[in-house]
């Protein structure tokens, strides 16, 4: 029988519903401003069983954007934090916290037990890719969100088959690169759901306290797998878009396991792909 902390989430999706999410597995992969609100969502939903996997810790720069993020937990283990809190929403939930980075040497292990659906919110573009391309190997559902920084208009978000993104600049690298890397044929669809945003990213702006380079403040920030001083640059980031990713995310995982229909390919596979704009021959293909 439902509980009634479910009993909105019910009144749209029958018990029947609320008994199928209970028995599903999410993994989230990346426990930060997408995946955060993504793991709340989920557990809010009725997902009976997380798995939240995160090597970081919370830093002060996460609290403009990261649920888990309060003076209280700084410096503490993100998916440690997250999994207190979602046992405290859903206390019948398995929630399990991995505080691992995910890479071509982890990935079997933290891909078990096999999850129903995948959520990537990983910001590490090399680990990323992996993770895509072993889902689509491994025949795993996949949601994944593409660049959620340098945007402030979230009724721009959008969601697509990964191989039929616009706009976003990250997406059309990273298809070029799991091609190139990991030979996926990125020019059909590959059955990975993408979030992402159809407005363009805005360039960051330089601080008074940067004073001629970026400094990072963070906990761990040296931790030899994605460290914070050797980005390229740091993009500037708000509450109302990555959250947003996060819930969107969260809702394609949800109609994957109800089975409810998501929008169509705006593509037929099977015929001449358009050209684009931002596809003619002047740019690098996708």
């Amino acid at each position: 029988m439902t509980h009634r902390r479910f009993d909105r989430t019910a009144r749209l999706i029958g018990d029947a519903g609320i008994e199928r999410l209970a028995g599903s597995t999410i993994t989230v992969f990346g426990v930060g401003g997408v995946g955060s609100y993504a793991a709340e969502a989920l557990v809010r939903s009725g997902v009976g069983r997380v798995i939240l996997v995160d090597y970081d810790r919370i830093c002060v720069t996460n609290v403009n954007r990261q649920v888990h993020a309060l003076k209280s937990t700084l410096g503490k283990s993100k998916v440690q934090v997250m999994a207190e809190r979602l046992r405290q929403i859903n206390p019948d939930a398995v929630i399990e916290a991995r505080p691992e980075f995910y890479s071509a040497e982890t990935s079997a292990r933290l891909l078990v037990p096999e999850p129903d659906v995948v959520i990537d919110a990983i910001d590490n573009v090399a680990a990323k890719m992996h993770l895509i391309a072993t889902c689509v190997k491994d025949k795993l559902r996949c949601v994944s969100s593409m660049g959620a920084a340098a945007r402030l208009d979230p009724t721009m978000v959008r969601i697509s088959d990964l191989s039929d993104t616009r706009i976003d600049p990250f997406a059309r690298e990273l298809r070029r690169n799991l091609r190139r890397k990991h030979d996926l044929d990125c020019t059909q669809n590959v059955g990975v759901w993408a979030v992402y945003s159809e407005e363009p990213p805005i360039a960051p702006q330089e601080l008074a306290y940067d004073d001629g380079s970026f400094r990072c403040v963070c906990p761990g920030g040296m931790n030899g797998v994605n460290d914070c001083e050797h980005k390229n640059r740091v993009e500037g980031s708000v509450a109302f878009v990555p959250s947003v990713f996060g819930a969107t995310a969260a809702s394609v995982a949800i109609k994957l396991l109800l089975g409810i229909p998501l929008p169509k390919p705006l593509f037929d596979p099977d015929a001449p792909r358009p050209v684009r704009p931002n596809r003619l021959a002047t740019t690098p293909p996708s």
